[in-house]
């Protein structure tokens, strides 16, 4: 499917577009495994320029990996706080409020 309309992130997108580029994108990655033999595929999309968004179109990058080559970890992993990690799930979940300085 190619959308005849401009949506500039996932927030423009609807649920129909939305399926079907997920559709698409499976049936991308099938495609990348079969013929290219990765060991993996990251599917990659930024929203906004806080995220690294720098074409403002909706669009993703499938793209094949062959091992720790950094392409997309130009940080270091690290376990997160267990008490921050449950107050964001309250929040995600409606539980509670974001805190805001007054």
């Amino acid at each position: 499917m190619i959308p005849k309309n401009h949506v500039r992130d996932i927030f423009e997108l609807d649920d129909e577009a939305a399926a079907h580029v997920m559709h698409t994108c499976r049936s991308v990655a099938n495609m990348i495994r079969e013929r290219l033999e990765p060991l993996g595929i990251n599917l990659v999309n930024n929203n906004g320029a806080a995220a690294d968004q720098s074409q403002f179109h909706f669009h993703m990058h499938l793209i094949p990996r062959y091992g720790r080559d950094r392409l997309l970890h130009p940080w270091e992993r690290s376990y997160g706080n267990p008490d921050q990690i449950r107050s964001i799930a309250e929040i995600l979940r409606g539980e509670r409020e974001i805190p805001r300085s007054e």
